[in-house]
């Protein structure tokens, strides 16, 4: 009688050890599970929208210094850049690098910028309300863009490297169109839409 109860308190303790065993891996799986759809949501969310710190004063004043914007990744899968869109992209001179600039010029367009800095596409003279000056450090040039390239301005044209200084940005370089200012907190405001500014352009 003594060894039989010997042998059912050894099954007991075989049968908590399994069921122990059991809860662990069920936890384990549990947290793994988490850990997967946390990873697979933020690789989605970075597909869509991405944060990007504004570095120096060229788009002052519309951007200023250290501040946090929000970029659609998607909206450029579907349309084209706009005249006006303020967009993020790769450096032409150094991609791993990114600006954010005002699109002035699109595929097609002839941008002349004159010594005074003053901005026509395709002969028609933009008056630009977004920006801080018209200040030109650059020599007066003419561009005629090609198939998918754009011509991009700070707003801030006295203290702006862009593409008077560099030239065009071509499509594949875009990485998103500015939506949002995010940080700091009492800055917080979605960007404006100055499209009618290009309204008298005819294509």
């Amino acid at each position: 009688m003594a060894r039989e109860g010997v042998v059912d308190r050894r099954d007991d303790y075989a049968y908590e050890d399994e069921q122990g065993e059991q809860r662990g891996v069920r936890l384990l799986r549990e947290v793994l599970e988490v850990a997967v759809i946390t990873l697979l949501l933020f690789i989605l969310v970075r597909g869509v929208v991405q944060n990007y710190r504004v570095e120096g004063p060229s788009m002052t004043p519309t951007l200023l210094n250290s501040q946090y914007i929000l970029v659609d990744k998607v909206q450029y899968v579907f349309s084209a850049p706009r005249r006006g869109d303020v967009i993020v992209f790769k450096w032409p001179r150094d991609t791993s690098e990114d600006f954010v600039k005002r699109v002035i010029g699109v595929p097609g367009d002839t941008v002349h910028v004159d010594a005074n800095g003053q901005v026509t596409v395709d002969g028609v003279i933009i008056n630009e309300p977004y920006v801080n000056d018209l200040t030109n450090p650059y020599q007066p040039n003419t561009w005629t863009l090609g198939p998918n390239q754009y011509f991009v301005l700070g707003d801030n044209r006295g203290d702006s490297s862009d593409s008077r200084d560099w030239g065009p940005v071509p499509r594949d370089d875009i990485i998103g169109r500015a939506e949002l200012v995010y940080w700091p907190l009492s800055k917080v405001h979605v960007l404006s839409d100055w499209s009618q500014v290009y309204s008298g352009i005819s294509r």
